[in-house]
C-alpha cells in the first residue's frame, strides 16, 4: 500500500454468524478471512472482497441481471 492509498475498508456488516461451511452469513468471509483482515495488504483484501463477492453470488445472495443486447 502506498503513502496515499487508503485502507479498503472492512466488509462487516454486523450480522456475524457463521454457516455449516464457517463462513459469515453477513460479510461471506472465512473465519482465517476475518481474523487476518487487519495484518492483510490492500491487494489482498481487494481477493478477499472478490471471494466474497463470488461466495454471495454462489449461494443465491446476489442476482446478476442478464444484461440487454442491442441489436
Amino acid at each position: 500500500m502506498n503513502a496515499t492509498e487508503r485502507p479498503v475498508p472492512s466488509p462487516c456488516v454486523n450480522i456475524c454468524a457463521l454457516d455449516e461451511a464457517d463462513i459469515c452469513t453477513g460479510c461471506q468471509r472465512t473465519v482465517e478471512e476475518i481474523t487476518r483482515w487487519s495484518r492483510m495488504d490492500n491487494e489482498e483484501r481487494r481477493g478477499v472482497l472478490a471471494l466474497c463477492h463470488e461466495r454471495a453470488r454462489s449461494s443465491g445472495l446476489i442476482w446478476m441481471l442478464p444484461t440487454k443486447t442491442v441489436n
